[in-house]
């Protein structure tokens, strides 16, 4: 019977994922998706192949779960610190620097792209975490500038929030990009940021 670790099954589970999605993202982002197997994971992570098996049956299985975690610690991570903004300016560039910053951290994983290496269905299912993601910025921006359209407006947005040139600079100049996207997204939807000095 394998080792359980911690005090409790569901406690095992949760300890068994931590690590190996510990593993999986540093390969992930070393290797790309395409070189991992779940071989190599269950052997850096500690794991015998059969209980690697027992959680994820296959390496597309890991990837989708691996996602899923991320992205839900990552809209906690957002609605919190968004929620801690007093007005809609405030929250845009919240939200603004919160998606560079974390663009910053993680790289675009090389090899196939994620849409080409999993099968539509699973897909699917990581798409649907940005779901939250847009509804947080839809609401900013019913907020902040009502008299437009956020379906126009969040295309717009996250297009520019999804460029790699943005954040890949020196890092002693990445405060400044982040700030300086930020008093570009502000002022293409038309929020005025009351610390900026008027123009002459």
């Amino acid at each position: 019977m394998p080792k359980i670790i911690g005090r409790s099954l569901e406690e095992h589970r949760r300890e068994v994922r931590s690590r190996v999605f510990d593993v999986l993202r540093g390969q992930l982002y070393e290797r790309g998706f395409d070189a991992i197997t779940l071989a190599g994971v269950a052997a850096e992570a500690g794991l015998g192949r059969t209980a690697m098996y027992n959680h994820f049956p296959d390496k597309e299985s890991l990837l989708v779960a691996f996602v899923e975690d991320e992205a839900t610690r990552y809209v906690e991570r957002l609605k919190a610190a968004v929620a801690t903004a007093d007005t809609p300016v405030e929250k845009l560039s919240t939200f603004v620097r919160l998606q560079l910053r974390v663009l910053a951290e993680y790289h675009l994983p090389p090899g196939t792209a994620l849409a080409s290496a999993l099968a539509p269905s699973a897909y699917r299912r990581i798409s649907a975490h940005a779901d939250p993601i847009t509804a947080q910025l839809r609401e900013i921006l019913a907020e902040g500038v009502p008299e437009e359209d956020p379906e126009l407006l969040i295309p717009m947005i996250t297009a520019a929030l999804g460029s790699r040139q943005v954040v890949d600079v020196p890092p002693e100049r990445l405060d400044d990009a982040i700030e300086g996207a930020v008093r570009f997204v502000l002022r293409a939807v038309g929020m005025r940021d009351d610390r900026e000095k008027p123009e002459n």
